[in-house]
């Protein structure tokens, strides 16, 4: 019986050391590059999500978990080589990134030559779950179309006459084109897009003020802008003049420094810290002044987010990272996050989410404008199209 009792333990201590092992987890990010800001920002806020969700363990089901970086430096072509690297060379057994919609692209069949997943965080052009999409893609991100439904929701008023400002690639003409399928009621009257490193926006004013003013109603320009440049700058050019406004959605917090003197802006929020009020967003700000003596931003929140969603979907298999396992234990999960419930579609695996229609506020206490929730556009009057084609 001693002996037997012995064997069984032996045999359990082996099928534990053989089941333990560490999960990597490669976070493929333009490190460097001109979306350097943002791309740190959801670094940090994966760390962060790992953290909460394993409630500081970083493990699962006895599993370390083992952060991968790679610097992709915001260029197709090195995030390409870097994927494919990460699940070669490093064994990743699941990816995260990148903050270019153009980079994460180039991302997406890499995800599929491999059969591994790629959860897209925060890149959001609609093309990412929509045409180019593949089975192995995920996301956390918003995408284009909750950005524009958003956003439609704070400018779509009968008789507004409307010009679009956005950058050059994916990112800017998939949103424009989103925000153009949300309005109901408003009429885009001209579209500029300008290269993404543009920092003289008066050639793009000039167009906009010639499209607009003579336009009888209320006349906005709406901006879509990430990264270097100031877009808001066209505001110096003359478009008082012409009764012409600004609208534009919620940033980072140095950003919306130049936001302060638009206070009645409206627009559209994907995270702003005071807004949400849940545990998982208390967590994240109290945590985040503990260790950064600030509060966390925009990006912040949607690393943590793609932090959160990798440990839940482990834990609903257990740690195992096959990755038809986990495509089963991801399409439809739900899971808490700092902005509340969020859903993966099983469709296109699109992350489902709340969005924020705010008007901003200029308080002295603050550095940035502040967004002021005027309403939050919850998932069930979101209607998102399914785009992908199968």
């Amino acid at each position: 019986m001693k002996n037997y009792l012995l064997t069984a333990i032996s045999i359990f201590c082996c099928i534990n050391s053989v089941e333990a092992r560490d999960i990597k987890i490669a976070h493929v990010y333009d490190k460097t590059g001109p979306l350097e800001a943002y791309a740190r920002q959801s670094q940090t806020g994966l760390v962060l999500g790992l953290e909460y969700a394993t409630g500081g363990t970083m493990a699962v089901n006895g599993n370390k978990l083992v952060l991968i970086e790679k610097d992709n430096q915001g260029k197709p072509d090195v995030a390409k080589a870097q994927l494919a690297s990460a699940y070669e060379d490093d064994k990743a057994d699941i990816a995260i990134g990148p903050t270019s919609s153009n980079v994460a692209l180039a991302m997406l069949p890499v995800a599929a030559e491999y059969k591994k997943i790629l959860l897209v965080d925060p890149a959001v052009s609609d093309s990412i779950t929509g045409e180019k999409w593949n089975r192995y893609i995920f996301r956390t991100a918003r995408n284009s179309t909750q950005d524009a439904i958003a956003n439609a929701v704070a400018l779509d008023k009968p008789g507004t006459i409307v010009a679009t400002l956005a950058q050059d690639y994916a990112f800017g003409r998939d949103g424009v084109k989103a925000f153009n399928s949300a309005l109901k009621n408003a009429r885009v009257v001209h579209e500029e897009y300008l290269p993404p490193s543009t920092s003289d926006f008066t050639a793009g004013a000039q167009r906009i003020i010639e499209a607009l003013k003579d336009k009888p109603g209320k006349k906005i320009v709406w901006i879509l802008w990430a990264g270097a440049g100031n877009p808001l700058k066209i505001a110096d050019l003359g478009l008082k003049r012409y009764d012409i406004e600004i609208g534009a959605g919620a940033n980072i917090l140095p950003a919306m420094v130049a936001y302060k003197q638009f206070a009645g802006m409206e627009g559209a929020a994907y995270y702003y810290y005071g807004i949400p009020k849940n545990k998982v967003n208390n967590w994240l700000i109290s945590e985040h002044y503990k260790r950064f003596k600030t509060p966390p931003d925009f990006f912040t929140a949607g690393g943590m987010i793609a932090g959160i969603a990798v440990v839940e979907a482990l834990k609903k298999t257990n740690g195992d990272t096959s990755t038809e396992k986990l495509i089963e234990a991801m399409e439809g999960m739900s899971f808490e996050t700092p902005k509340g419930k969020m859903t993966f579609r099983k469709e296109d695996h699109q992350a489902l989410q709340s969005m924020y229609h705010v008007r901003y506020k200029n308080d002295p206490a603050f550095a940035w404008a502040v967004p002021e929730l005027i309403r939050e556009i919850p998932i069930e009057e979101m209607n998102i199209p399914v785009r992908i084609k199968r």
